[in-house]
């Protein structure tokens, strides 16, 4: 038996005979309203956001701008193709929640796919802010490396069904990888866009994207992949909420900085091109 739409309404109702195929999750999605819109609010708001960026930045000339811009934009074109994978159905899947969690015992609606998203998506505003800060390619590697960890460790805690207490171990490693992308933002990036000349901007970036980033672990801890204190539709449409102020958001402000290609930005027609000697000792 298929959940009707008021099952779908709640968390709590949504029991053993759960959709399997990706035809019935299809359904199942666009029977819940509150819960479809959020996928296609997402779908359309990234959407804008690469026609901004796509209009915004034809006069940029200056190379570290123009990987700034492309960086951003990349940011929607994976945010675009994850919910739409979300909408569809591919992304979704139904678990059976282990002995000890609220729900123990019944098959829940698991949004696998939006760890997907915060994989390929994250590392990109990384890049941005730390490029944005002035800092070296080490620390921002690094940080990248971070966000990949953590959002692999998180999706791990949502798919766990072993034990409850692994999930909420997998949950620890993702929080401790999290803190320390933070530490990262709030205290060497922000020392180091002071240094540049940059630090207005990074300050709001930084505000917007830590405040934002904060949002998501509460929103697990506190929906039906840890707590199951907040139905289906509304731990979607929060991390939806916050995608759209450290995504879309966040990336509308850089783009409006960079496009005028401030010193603080450019590099010159040299950057990122190979030259003769790179790597030789200079000549004084």
């Amino acid at each position: 038996m298929k959940p009707t739409g008021l099952l779908a309404a709640t968390t709590r109702d949504i029991v053993l005979q759960a959709p399997e195929t990706q035809r019935e999750i299809f359904e199942f999605v666009f029977e819940d309203t509150l819960l479809a819109l959020s996928f296609v609010a997402n779908i359309a708001l990234a959407g804008l956001t690469i026609l901004f960026i796509v209009a915004m930045a034809r006069g940029v000339t200056d190379p570290r701008t123009k990987l700034i811009v492309v960086a951003t934009m990349l940011i929607s074109v994976v945010s675009i193709s994850s919910y739409t994978g979300l909408a569809s159905g591919l992304t979704l899947s139904f678990i059976e929640m282990p002995a000890g969690h609220p729900l123990a015992g019944e098959e829940v609606l698991t949004m696998w796919g939006r760890y997907l998203t915060w994989t390929f998506s994250t590392p990109f505003i990384l890049i941005v802010l730390g490029m944005i800060a002035g800092s070296n390619l080490t620390k921002i590697g690094t940080t990248c490396a971070m966000t990949i960890a953590m959002c692999v460790t998180g999706l791990a805690a949502a798919l766990t069904t072993s034990s409850y207490l692994m999930r909420w171990w997998w949950f620890v490693l993702s929080s401790t990888f999290f803190l320390v992308i933070v530490y990262v933002i709030l205290v060497d990036w922000t020392r180091e866009a002071e240094r540049t000349g940059t630090s207005d901007l990074f300050t709001k970036l930084k505000l917007l994207t830590v405040v934002g980033w904060f949002g998501y672990p509460i929103l697990w801890a506190l929906g039906v992949e840890g707590f199951a204190l907040l139905e289906v539709w509304m731990t979607s449409w929060g991390y939806s909420v916050l995608d759209v102020i450290t995504k879309y958001i966040v990336t509308v402000l850089i783009v409006l900085y960079v496009v005028d290609e401030p010193e603080t930005i450019t590099a010159g027609a040299d950057y990122g091109s190979t030259l003769k000697g790179v790597g030789a000792p200079a000549d004084d």
